[in-house]
């Protein structure tokens, strides 16, 4: 008789790449195991608790049995209109908070679940290399292939749309871009948004931007909303989280906004695949919404002080690294001799500083490493003498 069934994955998830921050994982918990003091740099998860003022929220929250129940699938109206209102005074974009604005349980299941809205087999999703791995990967599942389009040093890491081969353009039918860009830190300039719309019309490919860092950003710099774009609502949407902006990694809190037939597409997808997030989260992200600018100005000052440590740092140990104007992350070229995960594999094994590989983000970075400032300018300092030793 046999011992159970034959179970055997699925081909969409056989043909899955390894995801980075699994494989990040594992090296952090085989360096704790062998009594490594490791220096993390790699996950961009912020290391600052959210502030108090959202707790307290919560805790009140919790305790309200309206709270208790079924969420709506797209968000309490309440919180749709805060983010209305954020969008308003952040960037002077309007918003329908019924019909534009969609409450996700996090920004990642968004980016995840749009493909299966408007992709059929065959079709072609553009996708920025490097990029967050789950771009490609919602192409996948989907049952659309990614098509990489690549982020250059020589370009100021953004796509060249006009490269995109023509018999690609007739089956793409959508692009993510990511402005302040995980991993390179590069910002967007008006210009190329107004090209990504112009591009967007004529090809009749729905943009989809990933914002979740523009609240990152340093010497008043503020990065731009893709919505602030004339025409940028008639062609796509935008993602954003509260997850950086406000330090809410854990609660699994984001939102969708921009055309309402996009977002009525996913929030199509969600009703049937998920269901809303918990209400008392939702008020919690009520009150993030209301954060006055000092508060967070307060969360970029820190963020600015570990980034002109570590920048300074490594530039001194002849590293090429440009000055990021947003996010947490520095994207460094590896030295000679090595390449991405080496670079990586060495750094952890003679230092306890674990980065991540840039390959990891797709074939365009190759070449390079992302360090997050998510530890204190104590241990970033102190990774830097440990780096001193060794390169």
């Amino acid at each position: 008789m046999k011992k159970g069934i034959n179970i055997e994955l699925a081909k969409r998830v056989k043909d899955l790449p390894p995801y980075l921050f699994a494989s990040i994982d594992r090296m952090k918990q085989d360096a704790v195991s062998k009594g490594v003091d490791l220096i993390d740099l790699s996950v961009g998860d912020p290391d600052i608790p959210t502030l108090e003022h959202i707790v307290r929220r919560m805790k009140i929250a919790v305790d309200n049995p309206r709270n208790h129940r079924y969420p709506s699938y797209e968000g309490m109206l309440p919180f749709r209109q805060a983010v209305a209102d954020w969008y308003k005074r952040r960037f002077d974009v309007g918003l329908d908070p019924e019909k534009e604005v969609l409450s996700l349980i996090g920004s990642k299941e968004g980016i995840g679940h749009i493909p299966l809205a408007f992709i059929n087999p065959g079709d072609v999703v553009l996708v920025p290399s490097p990029g967050y791995p789950v771009y490609p990967v919602a192409a996948i599942f989907a049952g659309g292939e990614g098509y990489s389009m690549p982020l250059l040093k020589g370009n100021r890491f953004l796509p060249d749309l006009k490269a995109v081969p023509q018999d690609v353009l007739q089956r793409a039918r959508l692009m993510f871009i990511n402005y302040p860009n995980n991993p390179t830190s590069a910002t967007a300039p008006v210009e190329f948004y107004e090209d990504a719309v112009e591009f967007a019309l004529r090809y009749n490919i729905i943009v989809c931007h990933d914002a979740a860092y523009s609240e990152i950003y340093y010497d008043n710099k503020q990065p731009l909303s893709f919505l602030q774009i004339p025409g940028a609502k008639e062609v796509g949407i935008e993602f954003h989280s509260l997850s950086k902006t406000y330090n809410m990694t854990g609660w699994r809190i984001g939102f969708a906004v921009g055309n309402a037939r996009v977002i009525a597409g996913l929030g199509k997808i969600k009703t049937n695949l998920d269901s809303g997030i918990f209400q008392a989260i939702q008020e919690a992200g009520i009150e993030a919404l209301e954060t006055g600018d000092r508060l967070l100005s307060e969360i970029r000052h820190t963020y600015q002080e570990r980034r002109d440590a570590l920048y300074h740092g490594l530039k001194a140990l002849g590293l090429d690294i440009e000055l990021p104007e947003a996010t947490f992350y520095l994207w460094s070229s590896v030295p000679k001799g090595f390449d991405s995960s080496s670079f990586v594999a060495y750094m952890l094994d003679k230092a306890g500083v674990l980065a991540t590989p840039g390959n990891g983000f797709g074939a365009a970075g190759e070449g390079y490493v992302r360090f997050a400032m998510t530890v204190s300018v104590k241990r970033i300092k102190e990774a830097v003498e440990r780096l001193k030793k060794v390169i």
